[in-house]
């Protein structure tokens, strides 16, 4: 009955999902924070959600394979996990067949079990089929996206990069060394392992949950480290960091500066800034001061006002996401063409409205986890277009396909005297 269980709040999560205007991670945790599963069935159970999302066009496609006339779209759902756990889990046909039909009413259940078993035999068949198709189907993204990617990368990197982006990803962590030292804490959680190219840095197998609780790291990506790294935040500077919750970045900015200074950290969401106030707490971080404040809004509060200029200023910007697509699974089916150069403005309507708070020579990083031109590399030449307040200085990013870590992108600009 366990695996039942993870298998009904499974389908309940994605008919959540498709019915409402929500991201996957709050649906599927909602829904597991009221379940009593062991830990196993937890973990069943995200797979199931995570990889029907990441194949969705390559499942209805073997629907579609399997039956012309039209599904209904609850039924839908539930093929969507027999298919997924007969072709992609392997579980035995006999467990996955019967537990999945058993997921709906009496009257549905002819017609899923129908299916699912003429299926099996056609498995070869039915693989070798989706191998033919398009890259969009057989990776299941958007078309749209695909076709830009091939344009701006490449066909073979954009095949590199649907691939990467279906992938479980792993487990990483940067070590809080305002509580603990690197090798204090390999020794401290034996099953953390260093990522090479970024000693700050680990990767887990499990989520380390007392290491968590103590502060002695926070879980993140190493490509998040970029940004921060071409800061080069200093001890006793005064840095505003603008859009910052939940505050992986504040974090390592307050490390580089050895806990030294001010760091003025801003986010327009209230219940964002709380979890942003709870992790700084529980690593120990004690020269942040936190402000709600949406930078699109024009006027600065008094409070922000008061501590200009500011030696450094991050703005992380919000974006498309298209560079951690394998952690937000469903980030794909939100996005539409039109969402680039809508964000891209926002994007400049951001940095503009930050750009008088920094002191003259002072430095401004902008940072996405994109991989979109209109949000990185435009955003950067457009804001230098402006009033010749900015000078260029650096810019990083990291490529999935590349470098085996999250997109990211950092411009580093120097303000004119």
């Amino acid at each position: 009955m366990a695996r039942l269980s993870a298998r009904r709040i499974a389908l309940k999560a994605l008919c959540t999902w498709r019915k409402e205007r929500r991201f996957a991670d709050s649906i599927v945790s909602e829904f597991l924070a009221k379940a009593e599963l062991s830990d196993s069935d937890r973990a069943f159970a995200l797979d199931l959600v995570y990889g029907v999302l990441r194949n969705l066009t390559l499942l209805d496609f073997w629907i579609g394979c399997l039956r012309a006339s039209r599904v209904n779209v609850d039924v839908r759902d539930v093929l969507r996990l027999g298919l997924y756990q007969l072709f992609f889990l392997k579980t035995a046909p006999h467990a996955a067949v019967h537990e999945t039909v058993g997921l709906v009413p009496q009257r549905q259940r002819p017609i899923v079990n129908g299916m699912l078993r003429a299926a099996i035999p056609r498995e070869s068949e039915l693989l070798a089929r989706a191998d033919a198709e398009p890259l969009f189907v057989r990776t299941s993204h958007p078309q749209f996206l695909v076709e830009r990617w091939q344009q701006h990368l490449g066909a073979q990197y954009a095949e590199e990069l649907c691939k990467w982006n279906n992938l479980a990803a792993p487990v990483y962590g940067r070590v809080n060394q305002l509580k603990i030292d690197r090798e204090e804490f390999l020794r401290f959680y034996p099953n953390s392992r260093p990522v090479a190219r970024n000693p700050e840095f680990i990767e887990f197998d499990v989520l380390p949950t007392d290491a968590l609780r103590q502060g002695h790291c926070y879980i993140q990506d190493p490509s998040t480290a970029i940004a921060c790294q071409i800061l080069s935040p200093q001890a006793g500077e005064k840095i505003l960091d603008a859009c910052a919750a939940p505050g992986g970045k504040t974090g390592y900015i307050a490390q580089l500066m050895k806990n030294r200074g001010t760091i003025v950290a801003c986010d327009r969401d209230p219940g964002r800034l709380q979890i942003l106030k709870e992790n700084m707490a529980r690593l120990g971080v004690g020269i942040v001061h936190i402000f709600e404040h949406d930078w699109t809004r024009g006027h600065v509060p008094a409070e922000i006002a008061s501590m200009v200029p500011f030696d450094r200023i991050l703005l992380d910007a919000p974006c498309s996401n298209t560079g951690v697509m394998r952690r937000r699974v469903d980030v794909r089916w939100r996005l539409q063409p039109g969402d680039f150069p809508r964000m891209q403005q926002r994007q400049l309507k951001m940095l503009r409205a930050l750009i008088p708070l920094l002191e003259p020579h002072g430095e401004l990083v902008y940072s996405t986890c994109s991989l979109e031109p209109e949000e990185n590399e435009q955003v950067a030449s457009l804001v230098l277009d402006g009033p010749p307040d900015l000078g260029p200085m650096e810019e990083k990013r990291s490529l999935p396909f590349r470098d085996s870590f999250d997109g990211a992108f950092a411009a580093k600009f120097i303000r004119s005297a």
